[in-house]
């Protein structure tokens, strides 16, 4: 038996892998596909994401694969703004980096800290009780785990099996997505696009390196199998529909397709099986954070779950994924199902285009929708106090270092700049750092695993009061 199996080798999965290796939690991910995808289903990071790379030591892989972009923090359905000044991150741009890029890079790094990764296992069932979870392949191969983690997409069969509902509207638009070879010159290719989105924001071309151009156009109708990807064919006519011309594109590396469903699911745990990721919400991609929130998922839950295997969670501490996240999840669903609805080029949609370009203008607009769209406003509920209590802490300068830079094994921390607090008790959980200098506005901040503030304060006992609700009971 196993700690944790995933079902699911992408990105959520990956993640969620390492989170918990670096707790000592045996972990087995399934992957059914046998070798991983070109298909481009995700083209960049998050600055939260970011973050979470820089926290755990990966930000410079990230940053050797991809491109950064700084205009794109400002940009809201195709509005396109000057990133805000006062964005609450040291990363105000968005990262370009094709999910194949991400996937590897996550799935290295869950490698490098001893998860195991089985490909080609597809599961075909679920049985749980008490004790754990019996999970079956397609071979006909049945293995057991204490807890499962559903991290196989939007289609997901975890989640069916687990008869959870998933309200929410299905697609009315599908967009088709490839990278391809083209014969027509670059300034054709870019005259042509910048003419083409004046209207038609679902619209794009540009390259996307290795001599390869990358382009999205809104397919003809919803396929009614979705899985089936998309013919070289079929995108030639839609850009000759929508541009006039199919830029003599050929070869491609991979077609895919997605559309404006959007879905939440109603409960993300039954028992010992979690969902995480698309498995647990699928919506439009305007905005680019899909990929972004299964991370961010799998950052959440990871330490929680740890903590539940290696026995020192505190009750509660495994529902609070729930109560944490699906408010995020409803968030973003309702942001990107307002981008999807204002990119059409019908004249009402246009009309709000413009008024809420002007409104962007007003820079609390503009930051609140950069906060949105890039998850740095995120402020969990812990109850009443500090604007601060709830949110992560950004990364700041050290006497040490930075901070982001002791938050590499996904411990607490206690960033205390009075140097009279102790967590006597916790230290096999949480790190203790006094640093004077620290830029806090505050004596001191209790952070979790995650980089959320779980306590400010100064008083000793006010700590030891705060302290087992997130990190349980003294060892």
């Amino acid at each position: 038996m196993v700690d944790v199996i995933i079902s699911g080798g992408g990105p959520t999965g990956m993640m969620l892998a390492s989170e918990l290796r670096l707790h000592g939690v045996d972990v087995l991910v399934l992957e059914k596909d046998a070798e991983s995808t070109a298909a481009v289903r995700s083209l960049g990071l998050h600055p939260r994401s970011i973050e979470i790379m820089d926290q755990r030591g990966l930000l410079e892989r990230f940053l050797e694969q991809g491109t950064q972009y700084p205009g794109g923090v400002g940009h809201f359905a195709g509005i396109e703004k000057p990133a805000p000044e006062d964005l609450d991150t040291a990363h105000r741009y968005i990262l370009g980096i094709p999910q194949p890029a991400t996937d590897r890079l996550l799935a290295e790094h869950a490698a490098e800290l001893g998860a195991q990764i089985r490909r080609g296992a597809e599961v075909v069932g679920v049985e749980q009780d008490d004790d754990g979870v019996d999970v079956e392949l397609a071979d006909g191969t049945r293995l057991r785990s204490r807890w499962l983690v559903g991290a196989d997409g939007g289609r997901s069969l975890v989640r069916r099996l687990l008869g959870i509902g998933f309200p929410g509207d299905a697609a009315t638009t599908e967009w088709i997505l490839g990278e391809m070879a083209v014969t027509a010159p670059p300034e054709e290719i870019a005259a042509v696009s910048e003419k083409v989105r004046r209207t038609h924001k679902g619209f794009g071309i540009g390259p996307a390196g290795n001599g390869l151009h990358r382009a999205v156009v809104p397919a003809a109708t919803v396929a009614e199998d979705r899985t089936v990807p998309p013919t070289l064919e079929e995108f030639r006519t839609q850009l000759r529909a929508y541009a006039g011309t199919d830029f003599g594109v050929h070869s491609p590396r991979s077609l895919t397709r997605f559309t404006d469903a959007t879905r939440l699911a109603e409960r993300y745990r039954v028992g010992r099986v979690f969902l995480a990721g698309d498995a647990a919400h699928v919506h439009p991609p305007l905005g680019g954070q899909g990929l972004n929130l299964g991370i961010q998922d799998a950052f959440n839950l990871g330490w929680k779950l740890a903590a539940e295997v290696t026995g020192w969670a505190p009750d509660g501490l495994l529902d609070s994924y729930f109560t944490e996240r699906h408010p995020v999840a409803e968030d973003v669903l309702t942001i990107t199902r307002a981008q999807s609805e204002l990119i059409s080029p019908e004249p009402g949609p246009r009309a709000v285009r413009r008024l809420l370009a002007k409104l962007m203008d007003f820079e609390d607009v503009n930051r609140f929708l950069a906060e949105k769209t890039t998850s740095i406003g995120i402020r969990y509920d812990f109850g009443e106090g500090p604007a601060l209590l709830g949110r992560r802490l950004r990364d700041i300068p050290l006497s040490q270092g930075r901070l982001y830079e002791l938050t590499r094994e996904g411990r607490g921390l206690l960033l205390d700049a009075t140097g009279s607090l102790s967590v006597s008790g916790w230290t096999d959980r949480i790190d203790h750092v006094v640093d004077a200098g620290a830029d806090l506005d505050a004596p001191a901040v209790l952070l979790r695993p995650d980089g959320h503030v779980a306590w400010i304060g100064g008083d000793q006992e006010d700590l030891l009061r705060h302290l087992p609700a997130w990190f349980g009971a003294p060892s």
